[in-house]
């Protein structure tokens, strides 16, 4: 970090990171599915963590300190991104991947749009372009979708259709029958198709789209890989959280918030976000 004293030798890989890290005082961190699937040893052979571990892989906060190589940021500035997988839900977060906040985001907003927007991204420029395309998505990412010139048929339990609509998505329900559904939605067809779900509907959006290169999921590796369907893992990418900001200053993407939690009632906001059928966000306010 800009506080350390210059070491004689040259630096590890350690250090070279941390040259090019910023450490924020959080503000707020979301909750996401990789947390409790961390904190419960589900995916230890995937993400292996030390012990003991702060969990928490997004948030927004006011930067305190910089490493001497970074550059376009300063102390002060508000920014929302990314550290490791744990680490993010504490007072002070390191980050390797952030953005300046848009002003039109509050915290809880910002702190829900990292892992969130680095995931939809990824996926949708998978897909290549969106204007003028019929995309079919399961999950999330509706907005960004939209916002890249898109139209949206979205998935979601009869409940959520409302919400759907509200985005500027066609609403239908998923599971099976899926297809004859789809006809009178889109009678030229669905040219893409994004999974965040893993629903395990991967082989239907192929067969629905005609190809395995038209379906991109963030979630289903093991299909992804049998069927030949893009996989875009979540990654620490400060472009994509530019362009997240860029559309949220432009009044194209706001983060949805759910439901807020104190610092200090962690343990219920992963209880919230394990039982699943979440709107938004989860949020932890520090």
């Amino acid at each position: 970090m800009s506080g350390a004293r210059p070491r004689a030798r040259a630096p590890g890989r350690r250090g070279a990171r941390l040259r090019e890290r910023a450490r924020i005082r959080v503000a707020a961190a979301s909750v996401n599915p990789v947390d409790w699937k961390v904190r419960s040893g589900a995916v230890r052979e995937m993400l292996p963590v030390d012990l003991p571990a702060i969990p928490g892989r997004d948030a927004v906060g006011v930067v305190d300190e910089i490493g001497a190589a970074v550059r376009g940021v300063s102390i002060g500035d508000r920014v929302f991104g990314l550290g490791g997988v744990t680490g993010a839900t504490a007072e002070l977060a390191v980050l390797s991947a952030w953005a300046h906040a848009p002003a039109t985001w509050s915290d809880e907003q910002a702190a829900g749009a990292g892992l969130a927007s680095v995931t939809a991204l990824g996926g949708l420029r998978a897909l290549g372009p969106l204007r003028g395309r019929t995309l079919l998505i399961e999950g999330a990412a509706v907005e960004i979708a939209i916002a890249h010139g898109a139209t949206v048929i979205g998935t979601a339990s009869e409940r959520n259709h409302a919400f759907l609509t509200s985005l500027g998505a066609t609403p239908t329900t998923y599971g099976p029958g899926l297809a004859d559904r789809l006809a009178p939605l889109a009678p030229t067809g669905i040219d893409l198709a994004l999974d965040t779900a893993a629903s395990g509907s991967l082989p239907d959006l192929v067969a629905i789209t005609g190809a395995p290169t038209r379906v991109a999921t963030v979630a289903d590796h093991a299909n992804a890989s049998r069927l030949g369907a893009h996989l875009a893992n979540a990654e620490n990418d400060p472009t994509l959280l530019a362009e997240a900001a860029t559309l949220g200053r432009q009044g194209h993407y706001t983060p949805r918030v759910e439901r807020t939690y104190r610092l200090t009632e962690v343990r219920e906001a992963h209880a919230h976000g394990e039982r699943g059928r979440t709107r938004g966000k989860v949020v932890v306010r520090v």
